[in-house]
């Protein structure tokens, strides 16, 4: 039975409250919480932990006290009620005028949760109000709870979700106590390495700690800001309505205008805005400008082109530049004022033993890509991806208005890093945990990331090749920006491990969809050909990924692979089949002949003849003008027989030898060699991808 909160002060305490107007000396300011307000596991909790910080960043107008007790639920029945200590008794003699709340972490114990999740709401605002009985003034701030890691023991049998359900719980009180929220968890979200226990961050973590709340109490936001992607001629995406978003100082008002339309809007209390402009035609240049009249603040961007906008992402074969392309002399790059490229570059050091490394430059964001700029084509610009370029200016010649394109390539890096944290929290967890010794990862790369970290003697280094690395400094900045698509170029770093990768393949397009839209085309391509084992079966799996449908189609490289190298330097090809799929799949061009030939059908037609039917092509062709190439087919006791065959119309006819008439046959298989010289395509020239099928099954049931 809940005791009464009038009743329950004056026992507690000894005291009696009346209504107080503001303090005449120093605003107090205190900070309630658990062991993460305290400053538990520091090592200087009096000088680092974040009332402290947040005391300096303040200044002498305010007196901030730190109430935090370690292990304190907000649970008044949870196994260490706040509402019981010595610490809550202190912050109440205080009467702050302003006090930041944060508890809940400790609530996720299964002691605590599961039986009094009721609780937590009326509890939260019991807490709320014996604040107010002290000081009806006060000024509430009630944060959403840092992060808790894989880490934790408990992560996926209850804490993963009943963290989620608090923070929800705490938004629910925010507007039904009609109190301030703020995040405490967003801000360290994309540092893991910050929380060494999973639960409590380093000293480097309270500067975030104290910055978010310095900010909400003050107004202060840094003044008018946009994400660096929208910049001086940059590519709007058309036909969309586009939501601009930003920050200010609290309260302030933002004006927009472009093309002869304008907007405005005021900033939030946590100085975010957003001003949707309505859907354009392409065309420009034109200017964009927002602007803050209270603080006199304005940005002015000029050269702005509305077009197609394209997301070029991937490892190094999407990296890979022009100026390394041997096929850049037939294909030259053009100059463009109106196919403008983002290219987002790594600031990191290679040698011929390492790879990437990333530091934390600042306590406030992390810094891995060089300071990018839009640009437009010019044949001195020869340092981007030679297939985004290719790409791009297939459009750029088909659609005949401006294209704009972010290349964000890094070489090496797994899937895993492109994918965000919720998502693999959520449905991999495991990829997570001690990932640098986990067999998720691919051993080279686990161990390339092992010896560039070795190297460095800091504890804030953290590897572009860990899970979420990229996406939290590659992917989460562009979240704002509006894209017609993603092409992608991807895989050899996961390669090795087929069964992970098709698993983290739908997460990363799943992540991406979250980010930018429920239905952004995600365009990829195959791996090409190469003489590493597991490749075959790897490209056969890419393959099955495909779901065109619903906007997730491939195209097939293997035709312009290389025996020994993972970069083959042929890419106009690929840039050019990417560009098919965009045309025939986003801009209407639906006569092109723009996927593979996919094997439609298998049928007997004679004891020793198998007839098999492909869709998507008028004519099926070898590509040199030769004998059929690539079948073969395995028989129960594992050994392979090549077949012979011919062509007519869209059919491949298969003439098996009579040294297998009688044999039970297991599976049929085209292109399955590292390194294949398979040559079968359709009527314009692109070649059918490398599958196996089961023999006793229908062929729709094994694609």
């Amino acid at each position: 039975m809940r005791i009464k909160y009038g009743l329950y002060l004056s026992l507690f305490l000894g005291l009696s409250f009346t209504a107080s107007g503001k303090s005449k000396g120093p605003i107090r300011v205190a900070c309630i919480g658990n062991s993460i307000t305290y400053g538990y596991g520091l090592a200087d909790r009096e000088h680092e932990a974040y009332p402290v910080l947040l005391q300096q960043k303040l200044g002498a107008k305010y007196q901030v006290e730190n109430f935090g007790k370690s292990g304190a639920t907000l649970l008044a029945r949870g196994h260490r009620p706040y509402f019981q200590q010595e610490e809550y008794k202190k912050a109440l003699a205080f009467r702050p005028d302003i006090a930041v709340i944060h508890l809940g972490v400790n609530d996720t114990d299964p002691r605590n949760w599961p039986n009094y999740q009721d609780e937590f709401i009326p509890d939260y605002h019991h807490l709320i109000d014996t604040l107010r009985a002290v000081n009806p003034q006060v000024r509430i701030l009630i944060a959403r709870t840092t992060p808790i890691g894989v880490e934790h023991p408990r992560f996926e049998s209850g804490t993963r979700d009943w963290q989620l359900q608090i923070q929800q719980a705490i938004e629910q009180v925010a507007k039904s106590a009609d109190v301030e929220l703020i995040d405490f968890h967003t801000p360290l979200y994309p540092y893991p390495h910050y929380f060494p226990d999973a639960v409590h961050p380093i000293a480097a973590g309270m500067h975030f700690l104290a910055e978010t709340a310095y900010q909400a109490i003050s107004g202060d936001f840094g003044g008018l800001q946009l994400p660096a992607i929208y910049s001086d001629g940059m590519v709007l995406q058309r036909q969309r309505s586009l939501t601009i978003r930003g920050k200010a100082n609290a309260g302030e008002l933002v004006t927009l205008s472009f093309h002869g339309w304008s907007g405005n809007t005021k900033t939030n209390r946590l100085g975010e805005w957003a001003i949707t402009l309505p859907a354009q035609s392409a065309g420009g240049p034109y200017s964009l400008e927002v602007s803050t009249p209270q603080s006199k603040r304005e940005i002015k961007l000029s050269n702005v082109y509305v077009g197609e906008v394209w997301l070029c992402s991937g490892q190094s074969n999407m990296a890979f530049m022009l100026s390394q392309s041997t096929d850049k002399e037939h294909r030259p790059i053009q100059p463009d004022s109106m196919l403008r490229i983002y290219n987002m570059q790594p600031a990191h050091e290679t040698t011929a033993t390492a790879w990437p490394v990333s530091f934390l430059d600042s306590l406030d964001q992390l810094r891995y890509y060089l300071p990018a700029t839009w640009e437009g084509a010019r044949p001195s610009k020869t340092n981007i991806s030679a297939i985004a370029y290719h790409f791009a200016r297939e459009l750029r010649d088909s659609l005949q208005i401006p294209v704009g394109i972010v290349v964000n390539a890094i070489g090496g890096s797994p899937t895993e890093a492109w994918i965000d944290r919720a998502t693999l929290e959520q449905e991999l967890p495991a990829i997570l945990r001690q990932w640098r010794k986990n067999d998720f990862i691919m051993p080279w790369v686990r161990e390339r990331a092992g010896q560039n970290l070795q190297a460095r003697d800091t504890p804030l280094a953290r590897h572009p090749y860990a899970p979420t690395y990229l996406y939290d400094t590659g992917i989460r900045p562009l979240s704002s920006y509006t894209f017609r698509g993603a092409i992608w170029y991807q895989g050899e770093s996961n390669a090795h491990n087929i069964e992970a990768h098709k698993q983290l393949f739908p997460l990363l397009v799943k992540s991406w969809r979250k980010t930018f839209g429920a239905t952004l085309p995600f365009y990829y391509v195959q791996l090409s050909s190469i003489n590493r084992p597991s490749w075959p079966a790897f490209r056969d799996s890419q393959r099955r990924l495909a779901r065109p449908h619903r906007g997730v189609d491939m195209v097939v490289s293997m035709d312009h692979g290389d025996k020994t190298d993972v970069h083959p330097t042929i890419k106009y090809p690929i840039g050019h089949r990417l560009a098919l799929l965009a045309l025939s799949g986003q801009y209407g061009y639906r006569s092109l002949e723009a996927r593979s030939p996919e094997l439609l059908s298998v049928s007997w037609q004679q004891a020793q003849v198998l007839e098999l039917t492909f869709a998507g092509t008028s004519e099926l062709r070898t590509s040199d003008a030769k004998e059929l190439r690539g079948f073969e087919v395995l028989t129960y006791d594992g050994k392979t027989h090549p077949l012979t065959g011919s062509l007519e119309g869209a059919t491949v006819t298969l003439q098996l030898p009579a040294t297998l008439q009688g044999k039970d046959l297991w599976r049929l298989r085209y292109a399955w060699r590292p390194y294949t010289d398979a040559n079968l395509t359709g009527a314009t020239g692109l070649p059918v991808s490398t599958f196996s099928i089961d023999l006793k099954t229908d062929a729709h049931d094994a694609q």
